[in-house]
């Protein structure tokens, strides 16, 4: 199975992750006053993988 987790930025401004669907895993442990609607995934993406991204992500 290839696996090719991306992030990047939509013309709308809005972020889009490809990850692992890990809902079913997770989505029953997540932490207290978290949760998920009906149309939302919970998706996983290595930690390095966010690191090295940072650089990309501008300053709130």
């Amino acid at each position: 199975m290839l696996w090719c987790p991306d992030i990047w930025q939509l013309d709308n401004g809005d972020i889009a992750i490809i990850g692992r669907d890990l809902t079913a895993d997770y989505g029953r442990r997540l932490p207290e006053g978290v949760s998920l609607g009906p149309d939302e995934r919970l998706v996983v993406i290595p930690g390095n993988m966010l690191s090295a991204a940072k650089v990309d992500i501008p300053d709130a």
